[in-house]
């Protein structure tokens, strides 16, 4: 579904692409999701996790589960973590973020941590919410790598911070303008947090104190996004958005320029990016299934001067990190 410049080349064999094994694998979809809602890989690019809400997304029905797979996109445990069993609550989990061994994830008031050895509990932060009946809605989960981990709550339009391993909560920012957050990402040069907006397609960086500053909103005359679910970046920085209602993946260059790379998607949802192994990994909500897909490596990723190889649409590893660059950290 995604568009690559070797596509027509390779189209009559099908995409494929290379993880870090020696074995080569084609696109992968994946299957018998239950609306699936956000996909992370591990800081290693050797796992990969799926959340599905199984569900309506508000209810406390404890049977949400987490998929895990492994390194080549093949389906190690379909509910490798469920609520319901082996004293696992999970309602309806949504974003997720990877911090070592520990798998942190958004469920309605609650943000959950499990061990991704052996899916089992090993943690939970209350998040309070207003008062009364008006309790928190997570959506996203974000690290930002020093120790803190930043929650979006869509229907109070708030995010809050948390502090590991103290587990000590504290609101960042409470602010109509953020017009329901979604997704969240900590850019990874700057470390800056980022937001996406479901009700006005709004983009915004958030300062440590909480001030809000807008990147990208739709104009008076023309409207380029609709419901944002998912933001993420690669490793060069560029930032990838998802429009659940209008079906499009878009990728933003460190020049502010903005591409469509992948349209007429099914619902796609709370995307991730594999830094150590280029992929884009992408949750289709309605159509309970997910897609993991190599990346094409931005021009503005090379100078002018290095050529392009196959690293740059996904075929092979690419090479090591500059020193200091960091794993995924959603």
């Amino acid at each position: 579904m995604f568009k690559h410049p070797v596509q027509i080349v390779m189209g009559c064999v099908g995409l494929y692409l290379c993880g870090l094994t020696s074995a080569v694998f084609a696109q992968i979809t994946v299957t018998d999701l239950q609306s699936p809602y956000s996909f992370v890989s591990s800081p290693s690019g050797k796992e990969y996790f799926i959340s599905s809400v199984n569900g309506e997304p508000e209810a406390r029905d404890n049977n949400g589960f987490i998929t895990k797979l492994d390194a080549n996109g093949k389906i190690l445990n379909l509910k490798f973590i469920q609520g319901g069993t082996a004293g696992v609550t999970l309602h309806a989990p949504k974003g997720m973020a990877l911090i070592g061994q520990t798998l942190y994830v958004a469920d309605l008031d609650h943000l959950r941590a499990f061990d991704i050895t052996n899916g089992k509990p090993v943690a939970e932060v209350f998040l309070p919410g207003g008062t009364g009946s008006d309790r928190a809605s997570l959506t996203d989960v974000a690290y930002d790598g020093t120790g803190i981990l930043y929650c979006s709550d869509q229907h109070a339009n708030r995010i809050y911070r948390v502090e590991l391993p103290s587990q000590k909560i504290s609101i960042l920012v409470a602010d109509p303008a953020l017009a329901g957050p979604t997704g969240l990402a900590v850019h990874p040069k700057s470390g800056r947090l980022i937001a996406v907006s479901w009700e006005k397609g709004k983009i915004f960086e958030i300062a440590q104190d909480g001030t809000l500053s807008e990147l990208f909103s739709n104009g008076f005359f023309s409207g380029r996004f609709t419901n944002l679910r998912g933001v993420d970046f690669d490793r060069w920085g560029n930032m990838y958005v998802s429009d659940f209602t209008r079906g499009k993946v878009w990728r933003m260059t460190w020049d502010k320029r903005f591409q469509v790379i992948a349209e007429y998607l099914p619902s796609p949802g709370d995307l991730g990016i594999d830094r150590v192994n280029n992929l884009i990994l992408v949750p289709y909500e309605l159509a309970h299934a997910a897609e993991m897909n190599g990346l094409e490596a931005p021009r503005e990723g090379k100078s002018g001067k290095e050529k392009r190889t196959l690293a740059d649409y996904g075929f092979i590893p690419p090479p090591p990190k500059p020193s200091g660059e960091g794993a995924p950290a959603k």
